[in-house]
């Protein structure tokens, strides 16, 4: 089996003008704030500090009309986050995109993959 980093993948970016965008990473901290209940684990799980992560949420939250994550401080029951019902919706749509694109342009991919140097330190 091929290693993941071995392997030539298509990276889909959406940029908001004037200047946010949104990207594997964001959509990958709004998967792991899903699965973890917790911006702070998120983060930790992306090697991130909180802070860094809370303000990539706060970022995501400033680009739609609707809010993507709400968070809960800390108390007797403790933080957390969630996605809403938005934020679900935000995520599910974006893969949906990014394999839509990833089927479009398959053929092109397997010749690229075909044709790139092997070498290590290609591109360097």
């Amino acid at each position: 089996m091929e290693n993941c980093d071995d392997v030539l993948r298509l990276v889909l970016r959406i940029d908001f003008p004037p200047d946010n965008r949104l990207g594997h990473g964001k959509i990958r901290l709004l998967e792991l704030i899903a699965s973890t209940g917790s911006i702070s684990a998120a983060g930790r799980a992306m090697d991130m500090s909180y802070r860094r992560a809370w303000l990539l949420v706060d970022a995501l939250n400033s680009m739609f009309s609707r809010p993507v994550v709400e968070s809960q401080r800390g108390g007797k029951q403790g933080g957390g986050a969630a996605l809403t019902e938005f934020g679900n919706e935000l995520l599910h749509t974006y893969r949906h995109m990014q394999e839509k694109l990833e089927k479009a342009v398959k053929p092109e991919l397997d010749w690229l993959e075909k044709n790139r140097s092997q070498s290590s330190d290609a591109g360097q």
